[in-house]
């Protein structure tokens, strides 16, 4: 058993933010439907390159666990067809522009008509109201206006967004979070003898990411002051940051606590940091981080990366090199946590995935479907409610699937 066995979700979701959400239920197994437009389906079956036997990269990396079925709504039996699979669903997300499931006759109240137990979870750039509304987003767009890429990037430097797409990555992982809690309490209120009823979700990427902006909006609400950009260098904490060694490589290096400096000093065999009163506690350290950030980058740079990693991890200091990705897959410690796996694929043989990075001790999600070819399991969900391979194939030539 998984821990999600026997939810449904119908999944209406394309890009990143929606598919990361479904990615996570049906990790950890719940069926997970994914509703595409017949012909082209998901906006990232095209997004590349690179492609691994015509399929995209970009596509493979986050729709594993989900079955196809192709749906034209823009007919009236694919509408029907989606609303029969209602009736037997737990979960709806979705992620179009707001008010364009209205305009198909599938919003959420037309939905609950059918299933009032339905969790509904519309994700989209700036929420279902407000004057932003109705802008179009993407995860660029997200970084800049919800401040994060203010604070990426060097001091001297312009702004820069994040290596991957937080503000979707974010998205999805807080509406998975939201489903659950919404599939919770409707459960709760069963156990209690109530209906059970489901709730609609107002998932806004903006929203997310201020969510995630924590010490830094804390410290822009206590001094009024809005933050700098510090390239890798931290707001409050000195020294935690990246320093240049010997090899051209990055130390990474957290001193998080008074503790911590002392084993630091200790770890360098530097005694006269310990002792310096400029460098007694973290607020001085701050306050003088112009001397002793380039004063300690003049002696990492002597030496190379693993030779400060095991010296400092012999004493305890938080540290580690800034690995590229070969390195991050080859490394025994995501090796030993199963974060990097294979999985069969029907017309590429093998294809690798990241793994799961939650690990339940009794009910364990796993890699049980691949990602689907577009349509592929059109017949099979079909099937299950109830029509023939001749309705089947009818609804093909009027191109509803």
């Amino acid at each position: 058993m998984k821990a999600l066995e026997g939810i449904r979700v119908l999944d209406l979701t394309r890009a990143l933010a929606g598919p990361f959400c479904t990615l996570m239920l049906g990790d950890n197994g719940a069926d997970v439907i994914k509703i595409e437009i017949p012909g082209s389906g998901d906006d990232t079956r095209k997004w590349g390159p690179p492609f691994i036997g015509g399929e995209s990269a970009y596509f493979l990396s986050i729709n594993r666990n989900k079955r196809s079925l192709t749906l034209n709504f823009k007919e009236e039996k694919a509408r029907k067809i989606f609303l029969e699979l209602v009736k037997d669903a737990d979960v709806v997300v979705e992620n179009f522009t707001p008010g364009v499931m209205e305009r198909f006759g599938l919003g959420y109240d037309a939905v609950k008509a059918v299933n009032p137990g339905i969790v509904y979870c519309s994700i989209s750039g700036f929420g279902q109201y407000g004057p932003y509304s109705s802008r179009p987003a993407y995860d660029q767009i997200m970084q800049g206006i919800s401040g994060l890429m203010s604070i990426t990037g060097e001091p001297d430097g312009e702004p820069q967004k994040v290596g991957i797409a937080v503000a979707d990555i974010g998205a999805g992982m807080w509406a998975a979070f939201a489903v659950m809690a919404a599939i919770h309490n409707r459960s709760k209120e069963s156990l209690a003898g109530g209906e059970g009823q489901g709730q609609y979700i107002d998932l806004s990427m903006m929203d997310a990411q201020v969510a995630w902006l924590t010490y830094q909006a804390g410290n822009f609400f206590a001094t009024g002051e809005t933050p700098k950009r510090l390239g890798a260098a931290h707001p409050n904490l000195v020294p935690y940051q990246a320093f240049m060694c010997q090899d051209n490589k990055y130390l990474n290096l957290a001193v998080g606590s008074e503790r911590i400096w002392e084993r630091f000093c200790e770890g360098m065999e530097m005694p006269e940091l310990r002792e310096n009163p400029d460098y007694t506690t973290n607020v001085e350290r701050a306050q003088n981080r112009s001397k002793i950030v380039p004063y300690l980058q003049e002696i990492f740079i002597k030496q190379p990366v693993n030779y400060w990693v095991e010296k400092l991890q012999k004493v305890s200091v938080p540290c580690g090199p800034i690995n590229d990705l070969a390195d991050v897959f080859s490394d025994p410690q995501t090796l030993a946590r199963d974060m990097y796996l294979e999985m069969a694929h029907p017309t590429l043989g093998k294809i690798k995935q990241t793994g799961l990075p939650i690990k339940f001790s009794r009910t364990p999600g796993g890699l049980d479907r691949h990602p689907p070819l577009l349509g592929e399991h059109n017949q099979e969900v079909l099937t299950s409610l109830g029509y023939s391979s001749a309705e089947i194939e009818e609804l093909k030539a009027q191109e509803v699937i």
